[in-house]
């Protein structure tokens, strides 16, 4: 993951850089608890109108009435995964190139489980942790809000859609950028969406468009500044998200009914180690394992690849009006990333920029797919990434930079020798 300037032409000089029937059997005392946490909100606003105690201390439980509830919750969520990976496993068959990802996916899972197990533990357990707020009536329709402490006014907010090869994508990904972020003031929306083969590509893309849709008219319930919302996606999550904003701005072009949000709710968009020009990665994800025609399916034809490709359709005379309506875009992305390289991101802000969009391109030099969201949140220290997302949010605000200036850089969570290793044997 402000108002935006004209391009700061950070590029070239600023080198830093699956799934089943889900939630649908969800137990009823987690429906229970979703209807508790839903009728909160009426008495939030009362609580405001009246002068009362401050909603979000409202609420918050205390460790022991929450400490049952979170510890089902976290049997529930390892079953709901561990259920969707086997789905997925008897939907692909048997190939060499996905099977050994998929134990390089465990080998690296293995080598970071010290952080993981940390940042787990805040996930379940942190009060300023809301989990699993449902935003629509779709399967894994639920987000998770990431707090700050203080109470002080409306806060930016973050809307967060993660990545996991539009397969293995959940919220609780965001758990690293969530906590980052919102230790500096800021709320995260983490938004979860149906992955395949529950659902392919247009499903995501709606779910994302709900959830969005959530976050601008109903984050001020929990503290947010709805006119100070920024959406944010990484790897699958970018590309989606992306296609979400996309068609926002042609439904509003348009003219259509129904239109729950608006793109001009979204003071930017940042795209993480994002592809944008899906028919130009097809044989690339073939070759890494995410076979042609797995991948196909996802996408829902060949015939449908130019619809869910950002970078095409800003290029399509047709879509002029649209395109105009785009918030500023930031476009970020590591030189040596191999999952999705890094011309995925430099081709689609020359795009943007072409059809009259305000872009900006952000590469770290030496950076992986992973490095900018996993290891480098692990590291401790200065967080680039979240210290550049930042710079957006809080540009022009003297006292936020100010803070930003003096805050505390992150623990290291996780060995530098662990990492390396992490790093070089990482299936991404």
């Amino acid at each position: 993951m402000a108002a935006m300037m004209s391009s700061i032409g950070r590029e070239g000089e600023h080198y830093h850089q699956l799934t089943g029937d889900s939630l649908l059997s969800l137990s009823s005392k987690n429906r229970k608890c979703y209807s508790r946490r839903d009728s909160s909100r009426l008495n939030d606003r009362n609580a405001v109108a009246t002068g009362d105690e401050s909603p979000l201390l409202r609420r918050c439980p205390s460790r022991q009435q929450s400490f049952r509830r979170d510890v089902e919750h976290a049997a529930a969520e390892t079953f709901l995964l561990t259920s969707l990976s086997f789905t997925l496993l008897r939907y692909l068959g048997v190939g060499y190139r996905w099977i050994s990802k998929l134990l390089a996916l465990g080998f690296y899972a293995f080598l970071l489980m010290p952080g993981f197990l940390q940042v787990g533990y805040y996930y379940f357990f942190s009060s300023q942790v809301r989990r699993s707020i449902v935003y629509g009536d779709q399967p894994r329709n639920r987000l998770d809000l990431y707090l700050p402490k203080n109470d002080d006014g409306p806060k930016p907010v973050v809307a967060f859609v993660t990545g996991g090869a539009w397969i293995i994508g959940y919220k609780a990904w965001g758990s690293l950028l969530g906590q980052r972020l919102a230790e500096r003031d800021v709320i995260v929306a983490c938004i979860d969406y149906r992955n395949f083969p529950q659902g392919t590509i247009s499903d995501m893309v709606q779910d994302v468009s709900e959830g969005i849709s959530f976050v601008c008219n109903n984050i001020a319930d929990y503290g947010g500044d709805p006119n100070r919302v920024y959406l944010v996606g990484q790897s699958a999550g970018a590309h989606i998200a992306a296609c979400a904003l996309l068609e926002q701005s042609m439904k509003e072009s348009r003219e259509e009914e129904g239109i729950s949000w608006s793109v001009s709710q979204i003071k930017a968009y940042f795209g993480i180690s994002g592809g944008y020009n899906i028919l130009n990665l097809v044989n690339h994800f073939h070759q890494r394992g995410l076979y042609r025609s797995i991948f196909l399916s996802i996408m829902e034809g060949e015939e449908s690849l130019k619809k869910f490709s950002p970078e095409v359709m800003v290029q399509d005379p047709s879509t002029t009006n649209a395109v105009a309506l785009l918030p500023p875009i930031v476009l970020i992305h590591g030189s040596v990333d191999y999952s999705i390289p890094s011309d995925a991101s430099k081709t689609f802000t020359y795009a943007l920029r072409t059809a009259g969009v305000q872009a900006d391109l952000i590469l770290y030099d030496g950076k992986t797919h992973t490095d900018l969201f996993i290891q480098d949140p692990l590291r401790g220290g200065r967080d680039e990434l979240v210290e550049d997302i930042l710079g957006y949010i809080h540009a022009g605000d003297v006292e936020a930079l100010a803070k930003d200036a003096m805050a505390s850089t992150g623990r290291r969570l996780v060995p530098e020798l662990i990492l390396s290793l992490a790093s070089k044997i990482s299936p991404f």
